[in-house]
């Protein structure tokens, strides 16, 4: 009977401790399903993209045109400020030296005696004329009378040509601008005496209709360019290349839409670039020659990887991703990337591919092999402000 109740004993202890080890699984598996963490995913597409680099730049009006006086006098009025805006023809200073006043008047009296004189010598050959045809005179005497009269019409024409030089002297009095533009500095003040040969102009005058930027690309650029342009003459290369932006020293983008013109056929072997030449449209005025600011190339891409910068994270040095399985564990992937970015996306080289599904947030913390939940966002959403 006792040996009985023992074993009845031993089978009841059996079945508890049986029972308790299935809770202690079920708990066990519960706890691990509850560690699996829900992390959003995209699946990687080909997409266009435009990578933008940026070049610092110095301005320069279209042209910057030294204003300097053609005759020797004192300033007398000016008419125009540093800065001011102004058009051809438009003047600019005033030059006081009555010797040119005297000389026009010298000259339109000259016009007068001459005049008079090619009268009196024509009155004379009128004379002669007829007492020569009735041999009252000799012939003589009526071609001494006309080459009297054309040596008056000579002096009448040099007479007129005196006053036409004296005008032109006179009108150099008034320096005026030969463009359209923008006045610089004014070295001199009312009362300085000026003359052609003075060291300093008397302003510059820039015409900013158009500007350019002057800019410089590396040695290496500048062979990718050549070598990666399909046209086959250097002036169908440059005519290839896209519209360039141009960015102010506030940091805003200019309005107007630039090309680029020239480049320098020598490259400086100081600083192994070579210069570039773009010009901008400038109607209004708002650029002016001396400003700095940059230059911006876009770069327009087709078929790449790209992916969002929040979706990598760095270590010693290098960039990686976080690919998901199928299984849905996680693999760090490293990442070769373009040296310029397209807005806050990363364009891959090499690493990842399309149809590859990547961990959008949170990857820093995330170790090879993590089994994670994926939460599959939509990809236009993902890449809505790409630009």
């Amino acid at each position: 009977m006792k040996t009985k109740l023992q074993i009845g004993l031993l089978f009841l202890s059996g079945l508890t401790l049986a029972s308790c080890g299935g809770k202690k699984d079920q708990a066990a598996q519960a706890g691990a399903a509850a560690q699996v963490k829900d992390y959003k995913v995209v699946t990687l597409e080909t997409r266009s993209a435009t990578l933008n680099t940026d070049y610092p730049a110095s301005i320069q009006g279209q042209q910057n045109i030294e204003i300097r006086p053609r005759i020797e006098g004192y300033i007398e009025k000016i008419y125009v400020d540093e800065g001011a805006v102004v058009k051809t023809g438009q003047p600019l200073f005033k030059i006081n030296d009555p010797q040119y006043e005297q000389a026009v008047r010298t000259a339109n009296a000259g016009i007068k005696t001459a005049q008079a004189e090619v009268s009196t010598a024509k009155l004379a050959v009128v004379k002669v004329k007829p007492l020569v045809e009735k041999d009252i005179i000799s012939k003589y005497e009526l071609e001494s009378a006309q080459f009297t009269y054309q040596s008056a019409l000579a002096s009448l024409a040099q007479a007129k040509a005196a006053l036409v030089n004296a005008k032109v002297n006179l009108g150099y009095t008034t320096v005026t601008s030969p463009v359209n533009g923008v006045v610089g500095s004014i070295p001199f003040r009312l009362g300085s005496l000026v003359n052609s040969s003075s060291t300093d102009p008397l302003t510059t005058v820039s015409s900013i209709g158009n500007v350019y930027a002057y800019f410089a690309f590396n040695e290496k650029l500048l062979l990718d360019f050549t070598k990666g342009n399909t046209e086959t003459t250097f002036a169908k290369k440059l005519l290839a290349l896209p519209a360039v932006s141009l960015l102010l020293s506030d940091g805003s983008e200019y309005s107007e839409k630039g090309r680029i013109e020239t480049v320098n056929g020598l490259i400086n072997t100081a600083t192994g670039s070579a210069n570039i030449r773009a010009r901008f449209p400038n109607p209004k005025g708002i650029i002016r020659s001396g400003s700095s600011a940059t230059v911006r190339i876009p770069n327009n891409l087709k078929d790449v990887i790209l992916v969002p910068q929040s979706a990598t994270f760095e270590l010693q040095d290098k960039l990686f991703a976080v690919v998901v399985g199928k299984d849905g564990k996680t693999k760090n992937v490293n990442l070769t990337v373009k040296e310029n970015t397209a807005g806050n996306f990363y364009v891959v080289e090499s690493g990842l591919k399309a149809g590859d599904q990547i961990v959008l947030e949170g990857v820093s913390s995330l170790k090879d092999g993590t089994q994670i939940k994926p939460n599959v966002q939509n990809a236009d959403a993902v890449y809505a402000d790409l630009k």
